[in-house]
């Protein structure tokens, strides 16, 4: 699921033009099972086994679902890209373009941080059992939605579960194996995903060419309610019984609320800005502006305020942690950034169909995802990880700054061997920044840790996009009036920056001549983006540097769960991650 979030960010946008060692005895099986209030509280019939290291049987029945759950993911987010035009016209609503993936990307990326939460205080099963069912009535919705106003809303509720299943996916790994071992799990996820991904503008383009584009909506609910039934029956993980008042008691709501009402403003005035609004005007200043002043608000919240908070800030109290992150956050800035504009430059530049276009992006995606399995594998039997991530890191920058000599004549090996680059060594930092914060952080923290990765991630792809976007126009904008010598002014205003991606089809109704004009622009101008996401490798690779070598407990913590789950390891968390920053090898560099 580590990609997932960046390419539902790609669909948005392309709308609108991805455990310490083992404790001292003083709070011994407290931090590494189910608090004894939970217990007492109400168990469940999904007590989660002794046995830390899990049988072949049960990783197989943990894997198959959760493997579904995120093939059915990518499916649906890829699934509609082809089938949008075809939805727009059958509605009769132009501006729904923009909507229908803004929609998902809003509902999801706001509550990203919230789901953790409610897993630590009601358990995982349950929760990921919610949020499928939240996407399948999304998926029900914009399969019988009368009018684009019913398809936007199914969206936004579809956009709501997949934050759910993405998330608890991870989480549920994360509880169900050792720090150790994550990576691997995590990586046949990332394998179910390049699939999804890989099939699903294929199924998208069949089903609404040959049936109706509903079927792209209808098709999540066999096999989602497949997944559910698999889970409901099988999935056996702890529970700690929590009532639901108890539980509503311990939300931080006013942290929440913050949470949201910062990420719809700043998204919103991303969607918004040079699309719907232009970036001066009030509309889009004053969503910026007060998104920010309520993500700060949020961030007092969590630290003076909050008793439960939904990103405890004690996860950026380490320099590696921080460092972990970064590499995290700019190296998906960097992959999504390319793996969406690169669309564009098979169109614009190459001449390819929508369709051709999204199969010339494979070798990016499995690239990609099966680097991330790799990586996985090795980290399991080695417990290294700062070797891959320089070299994974070196080759994103080699892969992005080759893009920027790429020669303007057709060349569809350099630009697939360019992609392979990019795509491992993107897809070779996808699990270790994980793994590091994990390592560094204790099993109290699991949920926690995932969704605020999650989170920055998804914040940091949206902008990602739009800078690019800026970049991209600002040198259209630049070079029309060169084009308009060339072409004439009629032709030429069409492909002015604000008008540069949506013209893009209009290219090849030009004389061939004019065409290559036109390319040229395209070419150049995209070459600059190029330039931009080169600089922000070589800033992931900066994080790197001060990334540490953590020990990888080959133990299984469990999962810390239930309403009283603070009285684990003190009111705040901190005797946790004190203890756990103290299991880890010394703070030196490693030589893998």
């Amino acid at each position: 699921m580590a990609t997932e979030t960046g390419t539902e960010t790609i669909t948005a946008l392309q709308s609108a033009v991805i455990t310490p060692s083992s404790r001292d005895s003083k709070d011994g099986p407290a931090s590494t099972a189910l608090p004894a209030s939970s217990t007492q509280s109400g168990g469940s019939d999904d007590e989660a086994p002794t046995d830390r290291k899990p049988s072949a049987a049960r990783t197989a029945l943990i894997m198959l679902p959760l493997c579904l759950s995120t093939l059915l993911s990518a499916l649906d987010i890829t699934i509609v890209i082809p089938a949008i035009p075809t939805i727009v016209a059958s509605l009769g609503s132009v501006a729904g373009y923009i909507w229908i993936g803004s929609a998902f990307i809003l509902a999801s990326t706001a509550t990203t941080p919230l789901w953790g939460t409610v897993a630590d205080i009601w358990g995982r099963k349950p929760i990921i059992l919610v949020a499928i069912s939240i996407f399948l009535g999304g998926s029900l919705l914009c399969a019988l939605a009368p009018n684009i106003n019913a398809l936007i809303a199914g969206r936004v509720v579809q956009g709501l579960g997949s934050a759910g299943m993405g998330t608890m996916v991870n989480v549920i790994i994360c509880d169900s194996f050792s720090v150790r071992d994550r990576g691997l799990y995590l990586g046949f996820t990332s394998l179910a995903h390049a699939l999804g991904s890989a099939i699903g503008p294929l199924v998208g383009g069949v089903l609404t060419e040959k049936a109706d584009w509903r079927w792209c909506f209808w098709i999540n609910l066999p096999i989602g309610g497949t997944v559910l039934v698999i889970l409901l029956f099988f999935l056996k993980v702890a529970s700690p019984g929590t009532p639901i008042v108890a539980g509503l008691k311990k939300i931080d709501w006013a942290g929440g609320s913050l949470v949201v009402g910062s990420v719809l403003m700043v998204l919103l005035a991303l969607d918004f800005g040079d699309v719907v609004f232009p970036w001066s005007s009030a509309t889009v200043i004053n969503l910026l502006v007060f998104g920010v002043i309520t993500g700060a608000l949020f961030l007092v919240n969590e630290w003076k305020f909050a008793k439960e908070p939904i990103i405890p800030l004690h996860l950026f109290s380490s320099k590696s942690a921080v460092a972990a992150y970064g590499v995290y956050v700019f190296n998906f800035y960097v992959f999504i950034g390319m793996l969406y504009y690169l669309p564009l430059y098979s169109q614009a530049v190459l001449g390819a169909s929508a369709l051709t276009s999204g199969i010339y992006i494979l070798p990016l995606i499995v690239a990609s995802s099966l680097a991330a399995a790799f990586v996985g594998f090795f980290i399991q039997k080695t417990g290294r990880y700062l070797g891959v991530m320089y070299i994974g890191q070196f080759l994103s920058i080699l892969g992005v700054g080759l893009f920027i000599y790429l020669p303007f004549e057709r060349s569809l090996a350099r630009l697939f061997i360019f992609e392979i680059l990019v795509g491992v060594g993107g897809g070779m930092n996808i699990e270790p920044p994980l793994i590091v914060v994990q390592a560094i952080n204790s099993a109290r923290d699991t949920a926690a840790v995932v969704s605020s990765m999650n989170f920055v991630r998804s914040i940091a792809i949206a902008i990602s996009i739009v800078v690019g976007g800026v970049i991209f126009q600002n040198e259209m904008t630049a070079a029309n009036p060169a084009l308009v010598t060339q072409i004439g002014a009629e032709l030429g205003r069409q492909f002015n920056g604000d008008q540069a991606t949506a013209k893009v089809e209009a290219i090849n109704e030009l004389p061939d001549q004019q065409q290559g004009v036109v390319r040229q622009a395209y070419f150049n101008s995209l070459r600059d983006v190029w330039v931009m996401y080169v600089a922000f490798a070589g800033l992931s690779l900066l994080f790197n540097v001060f990334v540490r070598t953590h020990h990888l407990s080959t133990e299984n913590k469990g999962a810390v769960l239930g309403a009283d789950r603070e009285k684990t390891a003190g009111a705040d968390g901190n005797v946790e991650l004190e203890e756990s920053q103290g299991q880890r090898l010394p703070d030196t560099r490693s030589t893998s």
